[in-house]
């Protein structure tokens, strides 16, 4: 690995920025001394238990002259730290300058300049962590909504970990068996895997696909999701757009196409951040700037993989609905029958019936709110309200996690068919070992370096 794990490691741990306070970490096997030969209080911080705070200065190395700010520095001694290393917390006054000669100080003192995420890596190499834990970090700190941030704690408290470790559990025990008879066929009868060996593989093989069904909505909460309003010209969608957001944002007037580009704002549903997006109406552009509002509403739409289709219901359906009911295919589609408050002139089926997958269709009126809060409930149901619970918490919301288990499921699908087929036990238990490997990946039990500084050059540096 590129990174030497017994180098002493600093870094600024807080947001830059004017603040109260401003934290410096420093971590490694010198972290203590490397310390102290900045910080100048009642005693050399190397004397001090762990847990205590200490009062003092920071000083440029070797110049006790030289102050830079009063601080207080925090000492955890190793294993009983964040990263199980020796590690030293140093508190000074916030803004840029503070913190930053603070840092200067540890490094000229002999630490080095962490990379993104170097702390957590450590955390997890030394066994304070496993890999769900410590990405469960980064979402922590990227949580924008409370499900999204309990969604983290859970995942960082370990219910992941745990739930997948049991099933591991249960395919090793499966595995157990199958080579056990495999080496001891004569005594046993052969080799062929008995019924309840196959079964109890498929139990964690559909246990595996319930925790997989959430992962859609449970990557909505810690990822968010973009929901393009689409439609032709003059469909209201800029109405539907403002009554959705509570607030006049898209700009309305009588005349079709006054959209041009996108505008967009955040809003919570089910602990989902949804950033919804007034787009111009789909149709052959009239100018130049027209046909660009169009470009970029189509690609918007291509970008999301919801979309919130409006439909004008008090006018006849038009070449131009047909054409943007024809680029929704593959998407999971909500319909707007907006105008609900004029006499209608288009039925639900009518729209239903041109979108593949039965989407529903909701009446609305974005001119007097009528049919507006069913039309969020919809949209609601349509991120997976109706899963808003345990499973945010349990499934699996980041994309690796998701591909690892589902090649884990496969091969235990596999596994159980051929066992059923009474293929002998080595084939078997060679695809029960992939699902377990494919498990691994997820906690980090088999892992590569590789992936390990993709997943932790993504983390902010400090963290």
């Amino acid at each position: 690995m590129r990174w030497n794990t017994q180098d002493t490691i600093a870094a600024i741990a807080t947001a830059p920025g004017a603040a109260g306070l401003a934290v410096v970490r420093l971590s490694g096997p010198s972290a203590l001394a490397c310390a102290d030969r900045v910080f100048r209080g009642r005693a050399p911080l190397s004397q001090a238990e762990s847990h205590t705070l200490h009062h003092g200065w920071a000083h440029w190395p070797g110049d006790g002259d030289r102050r830079l700010d009063e601080v207080v520095a925090a000492i955890f001694r190793a294993p009983r730290s964040y990263t199980r290393d020796d590690v030293v917390e140093i508190s000074c006054h916030g803004g840029t300058l503070p913190a930053r000669r603070v840092l200067d100080a540890l490094i000229a003192a002999g630490a080095r300049l962490a990379h993104g995420g170097e702390f957590t890596l450590r955390a997890f190499l030394n066994g304070r962590l496993d890999l769900a834990q410590a990405e469960a970090v980064a979402d922590l700190i990227a949580a924008e909504t409370e499900a999204a941030r309990e969604r983290a704690v859970a995942q960082l408290g370990g219910e992941l970990s745990r739930g997948l470790r049991a099933l591991g559990e249960r395919i090793a025990d499966a595995v157990a068996e199958v080579e056990a008879r495999v080496d001891f066929a004569e005594d046993v009868g052969g080799v062929e895997v008995p019924p309840h060996v196959v079964q109890a593989v498929r139990s964690v093989h559909d246990d595996l696909g319930a925790l997989l069904d959430g992962a859609a909505y449970a990557r909505a909460v810690r990822e968010g999701v973009r929901v393009p309003i689409v439609g032709r010209p003059h469909v209201g969608k800029s109405s539907l757009f403002n009554a959705l957001v509570g607030e006049e944002r898209a700009i309305v007037t009588p005349n079709p196409g006054t959209t041009r580009d996108r505008v967009s704002e955040s809003v919570e549903l089910v602990g989902v951040r949804v950033v919804l997006s007034d787009t111009a109406g789909l149709r052959s552009g009239h100018d130049a700037v027209e046909r660009i509002g169009v470009a970029r509403a189509r690609a918007a739409l291509a970008e999301s993989p919801i979309a919130l289709w409006t439909v004008d219901g008090s006018a006849p359906l038009e070449p131009d609905d047909h054409a943007v009911a024809g680029s929704l295919a593959g998407k999971r589609v909500l319909i707007a029958l907006n105008k609900s408050d004029l006499p209608g002139r288009v039925e639900a089926r009518e729209v239903e019936a041109l979108v593949p997958g039965g989407p529903r269709v909701v009446a609305a009126s974005a001119r007097t709110g009528e049919g507006v809060g069913e039309l969020r409930e919809a949209l609601a149901d349509l991120l997976g309200a109706s899963q808003a619970g345990d499973v945010a918490r349990l499934a699996p919301g980041n994309e690796r996690h998701v591909e690892a288990l589902e090649r884990a499921r496969a091969a235990l699908g596999r596994a159980a068919s051929a066992g059923q087929a009474g293929a002998p036990g080595e084939i078997v238990a060679l695809e029960l070992r992939e699902g377990m490997a494919a498990l691994g990946e997820v906690t980090g039990q088999s892992v590569s370096e590789d992936l390990l500084e993709r997943i932790f050059s993504r983390f902010c540096v400090g963290k």
